[in-house]
């Protein structure tokens, strides 16, 4: 009975003493295979096991699919385009910053890529017009982090693999809501503290770039989600091709329409979208480990159960402990890590409550993208805040209102599973 304390303690042990998350996942795991006398052979089949599927083939491509949409420029004309719907003037920066983060998500699914990019561009402008650096890193990891529910979005790839009954397809179609859900929910606090702040009211004198123009340079980089999206609906190709063909059309825009990228550039994007994609199905194929040492050794049912047990055996205070400890969780660990340790004890107790597979997949991802801006381990504020040179505490003030308002949006999602379920059953995706 000591071997699952034994596996989560030298997880959480190896974690908080600074080692990478995928060796902490491996090497706990393993451990507690060579302790089991489980034979040791089943970490390299473990690992090999855990990264040979098909649907996995979609992230590497959909990571390069960003980096080259970042490089080539897509953000400045998104940014453009958006000053000209939204205009200047009071929290406009801000609003600007969650649209664009927004749009830039059904390009690289990715929360920190995109807090990065969007905020190269959008730090220093918002810094300029007078918002301090502490709120504009907070709205900047905030927007971000609504990237991992805008398709394609990576963790709902990962989470696909580990669900079956939940197909790409669903979950990338219900994201869409609950993405957008998101965004309503931090422009509103945006909005409010700006204007009650003054924040950006000296940028209202700059010239608000033409519609038309801006809308004709973005036209290119708001046609790939559509591209993405539309192709799925028609099945014209699987999750997988609309990946390769999200790089094929980037590399068309950046060589051939916008013509900013050069072949040196390229191939600095193969180099990092690979250490970034390698970094990503190490975590995979190292938790695939420690998944294998927990449901062989039968931890997964009784921790379930007792999960349910804390709930009180009610389907909405289980669900309400299961939302507060992924958002606790979030803070520490990405989302990916997040599917891959705690999908095999959650989704039993799903299907115990017969909830729905797609919106529960999606209520988990929302979690996680709370937590991607939730303090103090929070990934896409440390990024935010590196660009903006704001420290952690200079943020919280700011940070707790949008966490709020993005809670508020996961209740609605919670009593009302129509904002996820409606439109992949419309389209025809359940």
């Amino acid at each position: 009975m000591h071997l699952p304390y034994l596996l989560f303690g030298c997880f959480f042990l190896l974690m908080f003493a600074g080692v990478p998350i995928a060796a902490s996942l491996g090497l706990s795991g393993t451990l507690v295979i060579g302790l089991a006398h489980l034979g040791i052979l089943a970490v390299p089949t473990n690992v090999y096991a855990g990264i040979a599927k098909y649907p996995l083939l979609a992230i590497p491509m959909f990571v390069l699919a960003g980096s080259i949409f970042d490089k080539a420029g897509v953000a400045e004309r998104l940014l453009r385009f958006a000053e000209a719907v939204v205009g200047h003037g009071r929290g406009a920066l801000a609003v600007i910053t969650i649209l664009v983060a927004m749009i830039i998500g059904g390009i690289s699914g990715s929360g920190p890529a995109c807090t990065a990019a969007v905020g190269g561009v959008m730090l220093g402008a918002m810094i300029r017009a007078g918002y301090p650096a502490g709120f504009a890193a907070s709205i900047t990891a905030a927007a971000g982090s609504t990237d991992i529910l805008i398709p394609p979005s990576v963790a709902f790839i990962v989470y696909s693999v580990l669900v079956p009954s939940a197909t790409v397809p669903a979950l990338f179609v219900g994201g869409i809501l609950p993405g957008i859900l998101a965004c309503v929910m931090l422009i509103i606090p945006a909005l409010f503290l700006s204007i009650r702040h003054n924040f950006g009211g000296g940028s209202s004198a700059t010239p608000r770039p033409p519609f038309w123009r801006s809308f004709k340079d973005a036209a290119w980089a708001l046609a790939a989600p559509l591209l993405i999206l539309g192709g799925l609906r028609t099945g014209w190709f699987t999750p997988t091709e609309a990946a390769v063909m999200a790089v094929v059309f980037g590399l068309f825009v950046g060589f051939c329409v916008y013509r900013t990228l050069t072949l040196r550039d390229l191939h600095r994007i193969l180099v990092s979208s690979a250490e970034t994609s390698a970094v990503i199905l190490v975590v995979v194929g190292l938790a695939s480990v420690f998944a294998w040492a927990a449901s062989t050794l039968g931890i997964v049912d009784p921790i379930a159960n007792g999960l349910v047990r804390m709930g009180g055996g009610n389907a909405l205070g289980v669900m309400f402990l299961l939302m507060v400890f992924l958002v606790i969780v979030g803070m520490f660990l990405d989302g990916i890590s997040i599917f891959l340790i705690f999908c095999p004890l959650f989704v039993p107790i799903a299907q115990n409550f017969h909830w729905d597979l797609v919106w529960f997949g999606v209520l988990m991802t929302y979690n996680i993208a709370l937590g991607q801006f939730t303090p103090p381990m929070a990934v896409n504020l440390m990024v935010s805040c590196r660009l903006s040179g704001a420290s952690m505490e200079e943020t919280l003030r700011w940070d707790i209102w949008l966490l709020f308002f993005m809670f508020l949006g996961l209740v609605l999602m919670i009593f009302f599973p129509s904002i996820v379920l409606w439109l992949p059953a419309v389209t025809g995706f359940m």
